[in-house]
């Protein structure tokens, strides 16, 4: 019975000792949430063939990074929203940087968006990299970041972006002081974000 027990005190002793060197020596790994500074993936933009890294290509407006696929339905669902909203703010400064996470070459996007009539930038990476850069679960995923980088809602799923209560915020961080935050819709997307003052 007492060399079980030792057993079980090595044991712990060892997971102990694992845990604290992980802490200490182990990679800096902070999570990708509302409050967090966007990480500076680069991707194609597909309008010019240049790579661009995201945070530093935007820097200065309030963008939506929006990962998505084609063969992504819900993806297909929540484009014609985003392009509303692109439409209505994209004169204030917003801009949306929807990257592409298929590994089909540029003319199966091209194709698709075209197909949506979308006129924001659409970007492509192939290798899906971003998805590990910026800790997604899945398609869509989406990251409303102000002009400074800094990541002020992360919604996990399809999502209205057109709805009163995102145009609102979308406003607040373009500097429009005289947005009203409408009655939220009620939809299934997981979101994180973090408060605007009015």
């Amino acid at each position: 019975m007492a060399k079980q027990w030792i057993l079980v005190l090595c044991v712990l002793g060892g997971l102990v000792l694992g845990g604290t060197a992980l802490v200490w020596y182990g990679p800096g790994v902070s999570a990708i949430a509302a409050g967090s500074k966007a990480p500076n993936y680069e991707a194609v933009d597909l309008a010019t063939g240049d790579s661009v890294k995201l945070r530093d290509h935007y820097r200065g407006h309030v963008v939506l990074i929006n990962i998505w696929a084609t063969w992504c339905i819900p993806c297909k669902i929540e484009m014609p929203a985003m392009q509303r909203v692109y439409d209505s703010l994209g004169p204030l400064g917003f801009r949306i940087a929807a990257v592409s996470i298929d590994q089909e070459g540029p003319e199966v996007v091209e194709a698709f968006t075209q197909g949506l009539g979308l006129t924001f930038d659409i970007l492509h990476d192939r290798s899906g990299a971003i998805q590990e850069a910026y800790q997604t679960t899945g398609v869509p995923e989406s990251f409303l970041v102000d002009t400074t980088g800094i990541i002020m809602k992360r919604v996990i799923g399809a999502h209205d972006w057109a709805s009163a209560v995102n145009v609102a915020l979308i406003r607040r961080l373009l500097g429009d002081t005289t947005a009203i935050v409408g009655t939220p819709l009620n939809d299934r997307a997981v979101t994180d974000s973090v408060a605007v003052a009015r």
